[in-house]
């Protein structure tokens, strides 16, 4: 019996398998960083996505300038330059590149002030000046007489000396792989959140565009957070996907934090797994390949149990003997290890991948 019954099958099979399946989402484009996140990624249920940089490039850009009445086009791209001078939001970019294509001479503010979600708050010269969201605008009080007919979509407001300037509107290209991707999400049975900070105006836009189950939009860093810890106390397994700063507490607080690769460093450094890149799709094939690793340990684990029950009900019969036991208990195990097996990628790969690894490793001094 104690030839014949054992569990090193699980024993060996189980970390080949971990291994296998990390190896397999590296060559996918996904750094895991544990074994643990790998099992947690099986069993999400609800995946949550970021927009700018996330399904989209990232990247927006200026496409339409509406001054006030009596405000020049000029006027109003040289106060939203000089409020976003310091910034590092893809909108602040946006700004600046277009003043800098018109060549608008931009100053240094006195003082910057940021607030997540909303926008940034400069002082000139003793002057204010401040581009951010629709509540934003309101929030600084500017006359409602100036306001402009409508909130355009993809808007950026614009005030200076507590007047209204106007509004610059940007737009952001969705990623040619998002839509797709978030399908494939979905077959895999798991929720599609868009979560944002945009307008509704824009949120819908994209969300519809893309097929998402739910989008929220306007959402403050911090309601990401209160967003992800509602979810968890309901009992759902939560995929957080992000790449700026305003996603790292979301992205620590979710059952798995996913980054982009292309996001800032804080999001890289908060999440459990990073995507090389920024291709949406590669968190498909890393949940397929998280759940492939479930199975596999699961189907090691019931095999080990159906071997070893039989081979001892065998012996204590009286039907098995040393050497069929002995038999038995490696051609088993060794089943278990090839079935495990099946997750490593390819020779060829893999030495590409530690080749990489190496290539890309810090030198070390004695």
């Amino acid at each position: 019996m104690v030839i014949v019954a054992g569990a090193c099958g699980i024993a060996a099979g189980t970390p080949l398998a971990i291994l296998g399946a990390i190896g397999r989402a590296a060559q996918d484009g996904a750094i895991i960083k544990g074994g643990l996140y790998l099992e947690k990624l099986a069993e999400v249920d609800t995946i949550l996505l970021d927009k700018t940089g996330t399904v989209t490039y990232g990247t927006p850009e200026v496409v339409d300038v509406a001054p006030a009445n009596g405000v020049t086009p000029a006027e109003v791209l040289e106060a939203a330059a000089i409020a976003e001078y310091a910034s590092e939001h893809p909108i602040a970019r946006a700004i600046l590149s277009k003043a800098s294509q018109m060549k608008i001479r931009v100053r240094h503010p006195d003082r910057f002030d940021y607030t997540p979600g909303k926008g940034v708050l400069v002082q000139l010269d003793g002057e204010e000046i401040s581009v951010g969201s629709w509540t934003h605008f309101q929030e600084k009080g500017a006359g409602a007489s100036e306001s402009i007919d409508e909130t355009p979509d993809g808007a950026v407001f614009v005030t200076r000396g507590g007047r209204l300037l106007g509004s610059i509107r940007i737009t952001d290209i969705v990623r040619p792989e998002a839509k797709a991707s978030i399908e494939s999400l979905q077959s895999l049975g798991l929720k599609t959140v868009l979560l944002t900070g945009d307008s509704k105006t824009v949120a819908d836009s994209v969300g519809r565009a893309l097929g998402v189950a739910e989008i929220r939009a306007e959402v403050l860093p911090e309601q990401k957070l209160q967003h992800v810890e509602k979810l968890l106390a309901e009992g759902r397994k939560v995929v957080m996907v992000g790449d700026g700063v305003n996603d790292a507490p979301a992205l620590a607080q979710a059952t798995v934090g996913v980054a982009m690769g292309s996001g800032t460093d804080v999001a890289r450094e908060s999440s459990d797994v990073v995507l090389i890149g920024s291709d949406l799709s590669r968190i498909v094939e890393t949940i397929r390949t998280a759940r492939r690793c479930h199975r596999t340990i699961i189907q090691n684990f019931v095999g080990t149990l159906l071997v070893d029950t039989i081979g001892v009900a065998l012996a204590a019969f009286g039907f098995l003997n040393p050497l069929l036991a002995a038999f038995i208990h490696v051609s088993s195990e060794m089943t278990f290890i090839l079935n495990s097996a099946r997750l490593l990628p390819p020779v060829s790969s893999a030495k590409g991948l530690v080749r990489g690894i190496i290539s890309h490793a810090p030198a070390t001094t004695n």
